[in-house]
């Protein structure tokens, strides 16, 4: 079984940073592929950034690229998003995901991010 904790959310001013963080439980953390995705109110979940088992291989939505960085700490079972520039329709719940084969298989529980104009 497979647990991830998000952390590093809160309230920040456009144009500022964030630093998210994901914690994963069990000892296959570098085996699994990892994601970040986000959810507005009365938006549908959209993905956000991926990152492969190595770290070498990553993905952006067009939204965030060139301001989002993902990235990941095998020896720590942590996984990163790292957020400038943000900007208030960044605003969302954000959560980690985790997958194995196919299929994102594992979730966190979300992190709020408020973004101010």
């Amino acid at each position: 079984q497979v647990q991830l904790v998000e952390s590093g959310g809160g309230l920040v001013q456009a144009g500022g940073s964030l630093r998210l963080s994901c914690a994963c439980s069990g000892r296959t953390f570098s085996s699994y592929g990892m994601g970040w995705f986000r959810q507005a109110p009365d938006k549908a979940r959209e993905i956000v950034a991926t990152i492969n088992w190595s770290g070498g291989s990553t993905y952006y939505a067009d939204s965030v690229k060139g301001r989002f960085t993902i990235s990941r700490d095998n020896t720590k079972n942590t996984v990163y998003l790292q957020m400038n520039s943000l900007k208030p329709e960044d605003t969302a719940v954000y959560f980690c995901a985790a997958t194995y084969t196919s299929g994102w298989d594992y979730w966190g529980q979300g992190t709020q991010v408020t973004v101010s104009s």
